[in-house]
């Protein structure tokens, strides 16, 4: 399993990324015989440009700690209310409940968003039913806006960096949730190709960093 630890106020944490189950079903994907309606994959064109560095971005100054409420992203019509996620037993990040298509998660344990360091937002990309809260997210686009409503009255406005779509067996966990010298933000569903047996075989990463607050 692939995962990777995070030194900060709580101690050491060890995650683990989202298997192809833990955040989609893919059940409603396959629908009058052979017809097929996948989410929207990121493009080449959204990954992150070669040998840029994130500490070359402008970034506003942390905000103290305070839990996230609520994540919008107008850009692909996202506004839902956020839950603190903790670990499952066996050392994994745990997910909303899935009957719950316009619910994320936040992992409670680590860094807040807005604050200096990665903090984690996570959320299904369908269930059963049909598509839920993140099903969009591969569609999002470098530049783009994520506002994340903070339990103080402030809001955190993150810019994306990049969006992009790894294979579960190669998962950068490093990359992905390594300790940030700045406040930045992940948004992590499941992605990539997809199989009847097994359900989708990665995950879709958007990469974000604070870029103001209101």
């Amino acid at each position: 399993m692939r995962r990777t630890q995070r030194r900060g106020r709580f101690g050491t944490s060890v995650i683990a990324t989202c298997t192809a189950l833990a955040l989609s079903s893919g059940a409603w994907l396959v629908y009058e015989g052979t017809a097929t309606r996948p989410p929207p994959q990121p493009s080449a064109s959204q990954a992150a440009a070669p040998g840029t560095g994130r500490a070359g971005l402008n970034a506003a100054a942390p905000l103290p700690p305070s839990p996230p409420d609520r994540i919008r992203i107008p850009a692909i019509d996202v506004d839902a209310p956020l839950m603190g996620l903790g670990l499952t037993r066996q050392g994994s990040l745990d997910v909303p409940p899935s009957r719950h298509k316009n619910l994320a998660g936040w992992y409670e344990a680590g860094t807040t968003p807005g604050e200096r360091g990665t903090a984690i937002v996570a959320g299904h990309v369908d269930n059963a039913e049909g598509p839920a809260v993140f099903y969009r997210l591969g569609g999002l686009a470098k530049g783009r806006v994520i506002e994340v409503e903070r339990r103080d009255g402030g809001v955190a406005l993150f810019t994306v960096d990049a969006v992009e779509v790894y294979d579960a067996k190669g998962f950068p966990d490093e990359k992905v949730y390594g300790a940030a010298a700045r406040p930045e933000l992940r948004v992590i569903t499941c992605g990539g190709a997809y199989s009847k047996e097994t359900g989708y075989q990665g995950n879709v990463v958007v990469f974000a960093h604070l870029t103001g607050s209101r």
